[in-house]
């Protein structure tokens, strides 16, 4: 896993349990194993989904890369900003992807989309919008910002996760 933050080491758990566990009914042991991400992290959100899933497919690859096949998986989870125009107005919203490459392949997922609120980002240009997103890493993240903490940067990083291993897993794994 790319980087050391608790809530994603444990959002990419509960989401191998829920996948294995609830989803399959075997029992497997799940250990996720932190890796150094090189270099400073990038500043503010990428501002796309292709942006987002080219920064998490960096960090699979530069972890694949160094580590070679010391595991079976290797995943990098990132939360960004994607825009939809309906109607002329244009929506922000924000969501976390997760890449997840083993010897199957590599697949994405991603978490359901909060939307910004306009007041957050009415009068901003689209170079400000990835500095308005509220919430920090220490303090639960930009999901749990949004939602009020109903929703959390785990529960979305599970998500995202499991998506990508449903997707890798389709048609190979299935229920008893």
């Amino acid at each position: 896993m790319a980087g050391n933050n608790s809530e994603t080491l444990l959002g990419i758990r509960d989401a191998f349990l829920r996948f294995f566990h609830e989803g399959l009914e075997r029992s497997v042991t799940v250990v996720v194993v932190p890796q150094t991400v090189e270099g400073p992290p990038p500043m503010g959100l990428p501002v796309s989904d292709e942006e987002t899933l080219q920064r998490a497919r960096a960090s699979v690859a530069d972890m694949a890369g160094r580590i070679g096949d010391a595991y079976q998986f290797y995943i990098a989870s990132e939360g960004g900003i994607h825009s939809l125009e309906v109607d002329g107005r244009t929506g922000y919203f924000v969501r976390n992807w997760a890449v997840v490459r083993c010897p199957l392949g590599e697949a994405w997922g991603s978490s359901g989309s909060v939307q910004l609120p306009d007041r957050l980002i009415e009068g901003l240009d689209s170079a400000q919008i990835p500095f308005a997103v509220p919430g920090t890493r220490r303090s639960g993240g930009m999901t749990r910002s949004l939602t009020g903490g109903i929703e959390t940067r785990r529960k979305a990083i599970a998500t995202s996760t499991l998506h990508a291993i449903s997707t890798l897993f389709y048609g190979i794994l299935e229920r008893r």
